[in-house]
């Protein structure tokens, strides 16, 4: 660790340093100075404030270094300037709690399998693939995550501080036999109980408490998620299952049977929706479904510090940019659904103005009763071939045509169950290709969305293009890029009506975006030293960061990034191992003074033609390093571990 050290005093603290991430010291110069016999002149000296982070931008690992590339690396480094222009270098390390598959403890004595899957009855389901070989199936693809701290929290076995870790687990890419098992499991949310050390600021694994989801008919494919600023852990369901075709859907029917024992027991209209868990002081945790925010391919949303407003991501093909205005601070299950419709043209050098579509009001009540009453063809009709009927509507819906009408008095059913499709009726700009993690930029009123490819309905004249959608980028980019979203209020919807909102985003433009490149020497299809499939987005208000994690096909590894909104300095500060998606970002800037970047990844060592000239070389130590390819990391980016003695 390197050290520019200004003063006595900034020799003190760092011999009093910490080995995390601290942005602001808890203890005075003063009072260090005085208790190594400093004089009162020192004394009186106020400590240096913090004033800005920068990182280093390490290196992509390469075939020199194979171990590298098999498993979590950095080799950033985080420096700490401070008003008196003394500065701090942190060298970066990843700790992990665990590896999916591992026997962690239940704070009761007993174990509990890491990324374990349940049935609605809370039952271990058991991959029996292979004779003789049963076990419980386990997850590859850990995702979304939330650190929240409670007042007054009180945990058996914690030395330090209580801190809670809220993380879901995607999917299970394939059983033993090496069938693939995607979507076919009910997705679990884990809340880990971790003790803070109060001197280091490390975090530890307590307990791991699976929560109960046979209240809210088990979760559809998690994916990525948020912290609300009510301090509960905002989860996702994805790529939502059509309710046109689920019955003749052998995922959807394999599903139910995991979940209910029962091919035909689960309802699709229960899922695609958003998932909330509240933890509680002891560690456990609870969850509530709200079906009034659209049934979307939710990936991440972000709720505004109006407590009210949420933009959501929509990680389709032919998806849209929806916003919720929920009636009560702190409540979203009732309120104002949005879809965006761009009145100028958005490309990837234009800054494009939004009107938005008001699709209606709704409580989460009163469509969770729909959901359990209606069928699809109550509510409209859909084609996949053309009528020739001019009463029906051509849309896009996931890359493919299909000719829809709605069923008379049938506005809010579809509205809120079958959100694509009327979004397409009401006139929203229903162009983009996996717009996937949103978060916020407060001090400059900006969100940004991820967009993993920009690609077919984005691209002008493509087959599944439409011009009405007012978004026409000259060409694929399959490395994709970040769309910034300028947020004001004032705003009124299609029909003139307010909207109750101050953070309402107005105007869209291309902030960052990747580089395709024909494959380098080590397999890459996109620009190694550029962001490639942006996925999970988050902002750190205090280091004016935003984070970047990749879920790329373009990169050898995927990685994750810190980008300087001021500087617009763009810095790699970890790899996942080769085949992994970089996964559970979330930037952390205080919890009892102490900052974290948890990160996780999920399925590694999954090969494509990208690893043609590095897998033989790294599939083995893949192997060993995350059970032959069935488990993955759960853990948080921190400072390299530091012993000083005075």
């Amino acid at each position: 660790m390197n050290e520019t050290l200004t003063s006595r005093r900034r020799l003190l603290q760092l011999l009093g340093g910490a080995p995390l991430l601290p942005l602001a010291s808890s203890v005075s110069a003063a009072g260090l100075l005085a208790a190594c016999g400093g004089s009162d002149d020192d004394a009186a000296t106020p400590p240096a404030a913090f004033k800005s982070v920068s990182f280093s931008n390490m290196a992509a690992p390469g075939l020199a270094a194979p171990a590298a590339m098999a498993t979590t690396s950095t080799t950033a480094v985080m420096s700490i300037l401070y008003d008196d222009d003394s500065r701090k270098d942190v060298a970066l390390a990843y700790q992990p709690f665990f590896v999916t598959g591992d026997l962690v403890s239940d704070g009761q004595g007993g174990q509990i399998l890491a990324g374990g899957y349940y049935d609605i009855r809370n039952q271990p389901i058991i991959d029996a693939s292979v004779p003789g070989q049963e076990r419980p199936f386990f997850s590859d693809a850990p995702d979304g995550s939330s650190l929240i701290h409670i007042e007054g929290a009180k945990v058996d076995g914690v030395k330090g501080k209580p801190v809670f870790f809220v993380v879901q687990f995607e999917y299970n890419s394939r059983d033993q036999a090496g069938q693939s098992t995607y979507g076919v499991l009910p997705s679990p949310i884990a809340v880990l109980t971790l003790d803070q050390d109060q001197a280091t600021g490390q975090l530890s694994l307590v307990k791991y408490h699976n929560v109960d989801m046979s209240g809210v008919h088990g979760l559809w494919i998690t994916c990525g998620a948020s912290l609300s600023p009510w301090n509960t852990h905002l989860s996702s369901e994805e790529y939502e299952p059509d309710a046109f075709t689920a019955a003749a859907s052998a995922q959807f029917r394999a599903f139910s049977r995991n979940v209910f024992g029962d091919e035909a027991a689960a309802n699709p209209y229960h899922y695609g929706h958003l998932p909330e868990i509240t933890v509680h002081p002891d560690g456990t945790g609870s969850a509530r479904k709200h079906y009034c925010l659209g049934r979307i391919s939710h990936e991440l949303i972000h709720v505004m510090p109006d407590e009210r407003t949420a933009l959501m991501g929509d990680d389709y093909t032919n998806g849209g940019l929806f916003m919720f205005v929920a009636d009560k601070a702190r409540d979203l299950s009732a309120g104002n659904l949005y879809v965006a419709r761009y009145t100028e043209t958005l490309t990837d050098t234009s800054t494009a103005a939004i009107q938005w579509i008001h699709l209606g009001h709704a409580t989460s009540a009163e469509i969770e009763a729909m959901a359990d009453s209606l069928k699809p063809t109550d509510i409209m009709e859909s084609l996949t071939a053309d009528p020739e009927d001019e009463s029906f509507t051509k849309v896009f819906l996931d890359g493919k045509a299909a000719w829809i009408r709605l069923k008379p008095g049938m506005e809010k059913a579809a509205a809120f169950l079958e959100t694509h499709r009327y979004a397409n009726l009401a006139g929203g700009s229903m162009a983009f290709t996996k717009m996937e993690g949103t978060t916020l930029n407060i001090q400059d009123k900006v969100a940004y969305s991820a967009l993993a490819n920009i690609q077919a309905s984005m691209i002008e004249g493509d087959a599944v293009w439409n011009a009405r959608h007012n978004v026409a980028f000259p060409k694929t980019l399959k490395a994709g890029g970040v769309l910034a979203h300028h947020l004001g209020g004032g705003v009124k919807d299609d029909q003139g009506a307010a909207i109750d909102s101050e953070w309402v985003p107005t105007r869209s433009r291309m902030e960052l975006m990747g580089e395709d490149i024909a494959a380098d020497a080590l397999g890459n299809t996109a620009h190694p030293d550029k962001i490639a499939s942006p996925d999970n987005l988050k902002f750190s208000e205090k280091m004016r960061t935003l984070f970047i994690g990749e879920d790329s096909g373009n990169h050898v590894n995927n990685f994750l990034w810190a980008y300087n909104v001021d500087t617009k300095a763009l810095s790699r500060i970890l790899s996942t191992p080769a085949g992994a998606e970089s996964t559970g970002l979330h930037a952390v800037d205080e919890v009892n003074g102490w900052t974290y970047v948890m990160s996780n990844f999920q399925h590694p060592g999954d090969w494509s033609s990208l690893h043609a000239k590095v897998k033989d070389v790294l599939d083995p130590l893949i192997d060993a390093n995350y059970k032959d390819k069935f488990g993955a990391a759960v853990g948080y980016l921190t400072g390299a571990p530091q012993a000083v003695k005075l």
